[in-house]
């Protein structure tokens, strides 16, 4: 089992088909693929949860595929075949208990149930659809919106007809039809309200509840396409980014802008606002992983990741105690792991006392030998002055006689 995937709190997915993990409180990222056989088909284009558990993440690939990786294993365990190159990129993807929905460019919607190789329901929400979202509280709702398509909300219970249709804004001053181009959307909390951004660095919030159907409010920031947006917690705020790495907070009752995040070298792709902590999430063309405060707008963390994102999901835990808790529940198992080891193993110090009372020992026994030896030595050498001296006394014996 891989202990990698419990660590990370953020995932992201790369131009190169890589799925990258980052763990925020180890400051580490670490790479999930089979490095040998990485292609462009792969180019990870959308990502979503696929339990309420988040034991497991749904990625959609270029090629038509959407595989299932396991967090708890650290690896991919299945793959389903859900549309066809030829018809484009994944736009959106969603999980609706056990049905998976998916949106590609051309336009085409799909239902998907585990049971079924073929799609259970199909809709044709425009042409060149450059994004899709589900509703987080009515998650058979889905929305829709790209170039040259307005937004549309579709009730998959009933997707023969739209549930809302946005008109066009009106004509310009010189009666000339104003381009559309939503190339993001969310639903706003707590109503009915959707709000987009468009490739005309515009901001639009709509309101199904009403007969209306164009914007009941419209805001604008800078001078680049918008390309991606996300909801705080609070829903009175928008954050939006753009194709020159700008970041901004906007109002939604005033429209006004609140504050710019800055960090950014390059476009924004994607972004997203934690569901309980007041940060925000952002990656594209720079490689780096931005985390920013929504309270100061500081940034709190910059990793780099050396791929170009497409896109990235945040946990609901937070976001550092989640791979910190991970990690010390791992450490804690590696400690005991160690734990066992040393304490099999015999300490340096009382080695050293061994060797040293044994060194000592054969010293003493070494000092005895010697001393024995000394000792017989003298013992000879006074033997041998007595046989001397009873010679001596033999001669002078005879010498009398």
């Amino acid at each position: 089992m891989d202990e990698r995937g419990r660590l990370c709190s953020v995932w992201l997915g790369s131009e190169t088909g890589i799925l990258k993990g980052v763990s925020l409180s180890q400051k580490n990222a670490f790479n999930f693929c089979n490095t040998r056989h990485l292609s462009r088909e792969q180019e990870v284009r959308a990502l979503c949860w696929g339990d309420p558990a988040e034991s497991e993440l749904l990625v959609a690939s270029r090629d038509g595929t959407v595989r299932t990786f396991s967090t708890e294993k650290g690896s991919f365990t299945e793959a389903r075949v859900c549309g066809e190159p030829e018809q484009g990129c994944f736009s959106g993807l969603a999980l609706n208990g056990d049905a998976l929905i998916t949106c590609v460019e051309c336009g085409t919607l799909r239902v998907w149930r585990e049971d079924r190789s073929e799609p259970v329901t199909e809709l044709q929400a425009g042409k060149n659809v450059s994004r899709m979202r589900q509703n987080p509280v009515q998650r058979n709702q889905v929305a829709t919106g790209g170039k040259d398509t307005g937004l549309k909300i579709w009730d998959l219970d009933r997707p023969e007809q739209p549930a809302f249709t946005a008109k066009n804004l009106r004509d310009d001053w010189l009666d000339l039809r104003q381009p559309q181009w939503v190339r993001d959307m969310a639903f706003i909390p707590d109503s009915q309200k959707v709000v987009t951004c468009t490739g005309y660095h515009q901001v639009h919030v709509y309101d199904p509840s009403t007969p209306q159907r164009r914007p009941v409010m419209e805001a604008k920031f800078g001078e680049y396409p918008l390309t991606a947006l996300s909801l705080p917690a609070g829903g009175s705020t928008v954050v939006v980014g753009n194709t020159h790495g700008q970041i901004a907070m906007l109002d939604l009752r005033k429209g006004l802008v609140c504050g710019i995040l800055k960090g950014l070298a390059g476009g924004v792709r994607s972004l997203q606002c934690h569901a309980s902590q007041p940060v925000v999430a952002s990656c594209g063309l720079d490689r780096f992983l931005h985390i920013h405060s929504l309270d100061d707008r500081k940034l709190q963390h910059k990793v780099y990741l050396k791929s170009r994102l497409n896109c990235l999901l945040l946990s609901s835990r937070d976001l550092e105690e989640a791979g910190a808790a991970a990690a010390g529940a791992t450490s804690e198992e590696v400690k005991e792991e160690e734990d066992e080891v040393w304490d099999t193993m015999e300490q340096v110090e009382e080695a050293e006392e061994k060797q040293k009372r044994k060194a000592s020992g054969d010293e003493e026994e070494e000092e005895e030998e010697e001393e024995k030896e000394e000792v017989k030595e003298k013992k000879e050498e006074v033997k041998e002055k007595k046989e001397e001296v009873k010679k001596s006394k033999k001669k002078r014996k005879k010498g009398q006689d």
